[in-house]
């Protein structure tokens, strides 16, 4: 689970095997300090870590505070997978100049965790937008 190595084993129909102990538990993220991610359980306040290799592509979708599933094994993480959907902050992006749909309709944003998604040309910087993390597309604008 570890590695993601697949291993060939040939067993026999008798043979039983023991199950790993997996589950997915919902946590708050805490924070980056710089080797790693950490989070907490919010019933119990246990904390865990986890290494950027653990956390991947979802440190594009978190940011202090937000609720996620970390996948344990023995305790120990596995993966990180953010909310479905997040409220990030746009930190840059050009201004959309009226008339100007030769690109798809569409620009560039850079968001707050470093994330860069596609956004309508009518959506300024400064501005928070709701994301699906599962394909990092814009979904809408955050009314406050």
């Amino acid at each position: 689970l570890k590695t993601g190595r697949v291993i060939e084993r040939t067993f026999k129909s008798g043979d039983t095997l023991e199950g790993a102990d997996v589950v997915d538990v919902a946590m708050q993220y805490l924070y980056n300090d710089g080797e790693f991610w950490h989070f907490m359980v919010q019933d119990t306040f246990e904390q865990y870590q986890a290494d950027a290799k653990i956390v991947g592509d979802a440190n594009l979708w978190l940011k202090d505070q937000d609720s996620c599933t970390v996948t344990l094994w023995n305790d120990s993480p596995l993966g990180v997978t953010p909310a479905n959907f997040v409220e990030l902050e746009i930190i840059e992006t050009d201004p959309g100049v009226r008339g100007d749909t030769s690109g798809g309709g569409g620009k560039p944003a850079k968001l707050a965790t470093g994330a860069v998604v596609r956004v309508p040309l009518f959506v300024q910087q400064g501005e928070v937008i709701k994301v699906d993390t599962r394909t990092g597309e814009y979904i809408s604008r955050v009314k406050d």
